[in-house]
This record gives structure tokens, sequence and C-alpha cells, in this order.
């Protein structure tokens, strides 16, 4: 298993998206239906609430969504809760306990999450706690952002020779490259990893990596106890407008149309309740729908931003979500290609050969066992079948894959990966480390 730095950060017990190019105006057949009632096809959930937890990120925005816009009452599930976390850590915690005991019954989520907790790496039972992932929330909208005594490196997404500079920096003065991540194993850690590694940084050897829950990034970031960090936005955004550092590089950038977080559930939850876990994802997905019209950019970003969901300024969310970036080092990008999207795309799909690579690189880190049958984990809590369902029940039919598979995925440095042989891939890979 990876090693973080024991060193605590300033983390408290309460610290523990439209331009252009978006969707063009969910028009045509992308909007939402306006079938009433149930979970569709005359169905009747068998329950008509479920708890459910997020993160203060952008990429809530569908849960709150679904919740502030009565898309959860529409399908019959009125009584349904959207619990802010103070991190991923507390909300794992909370699944492992569930709903029915003051916990939660799913989430927003990071996508390995549900991987690693059905195969009982990250529990603190150590036993499985199995998992679907019924959806994907969205794609891309996360950044690598490092500090402002960097601006002169111009670290980017393939600045080799800047980040050995500042990495052998670090070393000079007895310290190590200090990078935060939000979850051992999850996106933000996995993404880190990849960017320094394929840079030429091995980041179990020449960088310090720590856990950090995503609100207190930029306020770490000002103490100077980190020196870059991973995370969902706004707090990339946010870092820029304070002026403490810039981004390196948009996700979009290491990977295009990279899947980040799910909407996750406890698969007995599921099992229990398969038309109230229908009708909670025709509500999402309606809500994903809803987030990616243009129309609707100023009314989201006033909800999402209210205290008690994400507590951060519209300036903060709204830009970035729109299709504006300013990196802050000088690079201002308009209509980026970049930007979070929840439903065009494909955003919405829980592809299999996403959660594959999420498996794979899992794996590199020693996560995961290099026994782990990559298939049968991922074919046990990916749930794309119930996407489906739902999609259709929502007259969504022309929205559905044709396959589960993405296909290959190609990234930043050229690297390849084939969900048929992810084993090549592993092999293929030069810094990793294989338990």
């Amino acid at each position: 298993m990876a090693s973080y730095s024991r060193r605590r950060f300033l983390i408290t017990a309460a610290g523990s998206a439209a331009g252009a190019l978006w969707l063009a105006a969910c028009g045509g057949s992308n909007k939402p239906t306006a079938k009433e009632g149930g979970s569709g096809g005359g169905e009747t959930p068998e329950v008509s609430g479920a708890t459910l937890g997020f993160i203060a990120l952008t990429d809530s925005s569908p849960l709150i969504i679904a919740k502030e816009k009565g898309f959860f009452a529409k399908h019959g599930m009125p009584d349904v809760k959207v619990v802010k976390q103070t991190s991923w850590a507390v909300t794992r915690d909370n699944l492992e306990l569930g709903g029915s005991k003051g916990g939660i019954d799913g989430a927003h989520i990071l996508s390995p999450m549900p991987l690693l907790l059905t195969a009982g790496r990250i529990t603190k039972s150590k036993q499985p706690l199995p998992m679907y992932i019924l959806a994907r929330l969205n794609t891309q909208g996360q950044a690598i952002s490092v500090s402002k005594d960097f601006l002169g490196d111009k670290l980017t997404i393939n600045n080799a020779a800047g980040l050995k500079k500042v990495v052998d920096a670090a070393k000079a003065k007895g310290k190590k490259f200090k990078a935060a991540v939000t979850f051992p194993g999850g996106t933000h850690d996995l993404f880190m990893r990849y960017w320094l590694a394929a840079n030429g940084v091995d980041p179990n050897n020449d960088a310090d990596l720590v856990v950090v829950p995503p609100p207190q990034m930029v306020a770490n970031m000002q103490t100077g106890t980190m020196d870059t960090f991973c995370v969902g936005e706004p707090w990339g955004q946010r870092l820029v407008n304070k002026k403490l550092g810039y981004t390196a590089a948009q996700t979009g950038e290491f990977w295009k149309y990279h899947p980040e977080k799910a909407f996750s559930m406890r698969a007995d939850w599921v099992d229990q309740n398969p038309k109230a876990a229908k009708a909670l994802l025709m509500a999402v997905q309606e809500a994903q729908m809803w987030c990616e019209d243009p129309a609707n950019l100023d009314e989201m970003c006033e909800i999402v931003a209210k205290d008690k969901y994400i507590k951060a300024a519209v300036a903060d969310i709204k830009p970035r979500l729109a299709g504006t970036v300013d990196y802050g080092d000088g690079r201002v990008e308009k209509n980026s290609p970049y930007t979070m999207k929840f439903w065009s795309e494909n955003s919405s799909f829980p592809f299999k050969s996403h959660d594959k690579w999420f498996v794979a690189e899992d794996i590199r880190w020693g996560y995961l066992p290099a026994s782990t049958d990559i298939d049968a984990l991922v074919n046990k809590v990916n749930r794309a079948d119930i996407w489906r369902a739902a999609a259709e029940a929502i007259g969504q039919k022309a929205a559905i894959p044709a396959s589960d598979s993405r296909g290959k995925e190609t990234f930043f440095d050229g690297v390849v990966f084939d969900p048929e042989n992810p084993k090549a891939y592993l092999d293929g890979l030069k810094i990793k480390a294989l338990s």
C-alpha cells in the first residue's frame, strides 16, 4: 500500500458546469421529459426516500439539483436527503454504517471508491462492502494546481524539465515535493501519481503524497504546507482567485473526457429497493441534463454556492463551468474543451472500460493486489444495466451507448490503455509499485 505522510495538515473537524461548447442547450431529444410520478412505467418505489452524501465540489451538483428542483420528488422519492460529508473518509465511514444506522445509503463519490469498498480494501472493518456504481456524475472539471512559488517554473501537463527542477530543489533542502490528494486510490490520487510518473518523478520516492479534504486544499496552500494538489472545482479556481497559486493543468488535458465522480449506492440497498434505485437514477439523469443546459447555469451556481452545499462564491464556481479558464499564470482560455460535462459526450454513462482503468491503476500503486480479477470486480460493481433502464424510462433511449466500453484511451504522454488487455498496460509502465 502506498505510503502517506503522517504530518497533519490544517484539517479541522468541519474539514475532515456551461459555455457554447456544452450540450447545445440540451436541445432536441436530450431535454428531460415531462413524465410525472413514480419511477417510470407505472412503477411505485418501495420507499419514498434515501440518504445520499456529497462533498463540497461542483461535480456534486446533479444530486443537489435533483433535490432542489424536485426531480427526486417527481419520480416518487420526495423524502430523499442530500447530506454534506466533510471528507471522502467520512463518506466511506457513513456508507459502511448505512442509512438505517445513521449513515448514508449512497453518495456522490470518487469513482474508484466503490470498487475499493467492494474489494474490502478501504473499509474500517477490513471487510468487503458491496457497492454498485449506477452512473458517472461528470467527466473532466478537475485540476492540478501548484503554488505561486513556482510561477517562474511554468509547470504544465508535460513540462518534465520544470517539474524535475522543483523536485530536485526540494531534495536539496532535505525535503520532498509535497503533493496533496483527496483520498488514497481515488481519482485525484491516481491523476497526481500519473502526472508525476509520466514526467519522470517517482511519486513514492521523489514526492510526499498527503491526503487533504477538498475544501481544505486552498487553506493548506496558503500556509505553504504543500507544493501541489489535485482536486475538483471550485477549489482550483479559488486558488487562482486568491492569487495563491496557478493551474498547471486541467485534468481534461491529462485525459480528455475522463470519468470523475460516480453516483453509487450500497448494493444491499439497491437489491432491496430496485424500483427506488431506478427512480433515484432517473432523477439524477434528469438533473444532469438540467445542469448542463446553459440556460440554467446562473441558477445552478446560485443554488450550489449556498453554505449548506459548496459554500463558495459564485465567482469561484461559474467561470470554469462556462468554459473560461484563467490558469493564473498568464494563460487564459475561452471556450475550453476541458470543462466539466454532466450529460453530453456520454458523461453520465458508467463505462466499464473506465472502471477497468481505475482498477488497473490501483493495482499499479499497490492499493489492490496484482492478483485482482479486474473483469470480475468491475462486473460486480458497475450496474450499467440499471443506467440503461432508467435512461429508457425517461425517454433517453437515444443516449444509451452501444457498448459498455468506450474503447482504447490515450493519455497526454501517448500511453494507450486497452481495456481488453489491462495487463499489457501495466507491464508497459516504467514507474509503479505493484503489491
